[in-house]
């Protein structure tokens, strides 16, 4: 599993995937892991699968948030809830931004608004 302790760099994320959430976050959208899953050639029923899409966004949240800005995956979601997974909240307690026992569902919705602001303002 990805904690962000590594230094993690443009080159190292994985390129189809970052880019998509990029192009999701300027139009102000959501999209599911299942949706994202073939840009890396996942399957999100295959538990290997899942761990390895854990560590490709750990990785780009970990990244966004060393440039500065909110955590970039925000926008992806379980298909059926609506709401991130297990690893996206346990990345953000380990990268400071959550506090235990802080209001999960409150943080989440905060760094969706947080990351839409971030790639629709102008750079």
């Amino acid at each position: 599993m990805w904690h962000g302790d590594e230094p993690v760099t443009l080159d190292m994320l994985h390129k189809p995937i970052h880019e998509e959430l990029t192009r999701v976050a300027r139009r102000q959208e959501m999209t599911n892991y299942s949706a994202i899953a073939p840009l890396a050639s996942l399957h999100m029923d295959n538990p290997a699968h899942r761990d390895e899409m854990r560590h490709i966004l750990g990785k780009i949240s970990t990244y966004e948030h060393r440039q500065g800005r909110p955590m970039l995956t925000a926008v992806v979601v379980h298909r059926q809830d609506n709401i991130p997974g297990y690893g996206f909240f346990e990345l953000a307690r380990h990268l400071g931004l959550l506090s235990t026992g802080q209001d999960e569902l409150a943080f989440f919705c905060r760094e969706v608004a947080r990351v839409h602001t971030a790639w629709t303002s102008p750079r």
